[in-house]
């Protein structure tokens, strides 16, 4: 993963935010990476030599750095971007900072770089959990179907319920549970890693959960000092997954010690549950919950 940075020392004016576009120090893959303001949004065009899994932008206000979320970028960003000249990425300053943002030491960096292993299965799966920044951070926790983190995981809280497991309003196919609709498959604004890291990225199925689960070497170990997986698909590459246990009401439980990670695949026994795969160091196995659990998102592309 490379790291490129823009620096002209361009100050503009944005509804009361002063803006410093850093100055730019690149290199192969992307290469000629300008910044300009069109009304509430800033628009980032570069070009990049060589196709990248992901693409995230990252904002430094005041010597305080993190990514942007995908909520407030549109174009060439988050997604599979092809190679080619003038990729544009659009952000909105407003859907982030509500109130406007006041800095005179603000700066963008681009980073891309390929973030999904291809283990020689039929999807490739990304290098960390959605929310994490490296292989060995545990990252955010989702419930079944919600794409936000949250502070309480139970029905009462649950986005596609009223208050319990036998009122659901999606994904049902069985009127004893609620609404029905027949839905087996998360669609993609009820996806967390479609939602979080763009188009291209998914949750993997039950289908492929099992493939990365019987066809790939699992070895106990730990990855700086964290516990968890390695996973070594049938061509020698291999991803980490961090035990990072699971939550419930506003407790984490297990972490450590058992790993819990969504499908995207309704339970087939009752709709009230999804399919998972889980492990300690003793197994690996397949398992199913209640939809309101918060648990782990591990993404797949193609």
């Amino acid at each position: 993963m490379q790291q490129y940075e823009i620096m002209n020392k361009m100050r503009k004016i944005f509804f009361g935010v002063f803006l410093l576009f850093s100055s730019l120090l690149f290199a192969n893959p992307v290469t000629n990476v300008r910044a300009m303001q069109e009304g509430n949004k800033i628009v980032l065009l570069y070009d990049i030599a060589e196709s990248a899994y992901v693409v995230d932008v990252e904002i430094r206000v005041d010597g305080a750095s993190r990514l942007l979320p995908f909520s407030t970028l549109s174009g060439d960003v988050g997604r599979v971007v092809e190679a080619g000249r003038d990729r544009r990425i659009e952000y909105d300053v407003l859907l982030d900072y509500v109130d406007g943002l006041r800095s005179d030491n603000i700066s963008f960096i681009i980073i891309s770089g390929p973030q999904a292993v291809d283990l020689g299965l039929s999807v490739k799966w990304a290098i960390c959990n959605v929310g994490a920044n490296s292989p060995e951070e545990y990252g955010d926790y989702f419930a079944w179907g919600e794409v936000k983190p949250k502070g309480v995981y139970d029905w009462s809280t649950y986005k596609y319920c009223n208050g319990s497991y036998n009122t659901l309003t999606k994904y049902n196919s069985d009127s004893r549970y609620g609404r029905v609709d027949n839905k087996s498959t998360l669609e993609a604004q009820d996806d967390a890693a479609t939602a979080n890291w763009g188009g291209a990225w998914r949750m993997p199925t039950k289908a492929e959960q099992d493939e990365l689960r019987t066809k790939c070497k699992w070895v106990w170990t730990k990855l700086n000092g964290v516990n968890g997986y390695k996973v070594i698909g049938p061509n020698g590459n291999s991803i980490f997954l961090p035990a990072a246990g699971y939550l419930i009401n506003s407790s984490l439980f297990s972490a450590r010690s058992y790993g819990y990670y969504w499908s995207s695949s309704l339970y087939a026994g009752g709709p009230d549950f999804a399919y998972y795969v889980y492990f300690n160091s003793g197994f690996v196995n397949r398992g199913s919950n209640g939809r309101y659990y918060g648990l782990s998102v591990r993404p797949v592309c193609k």
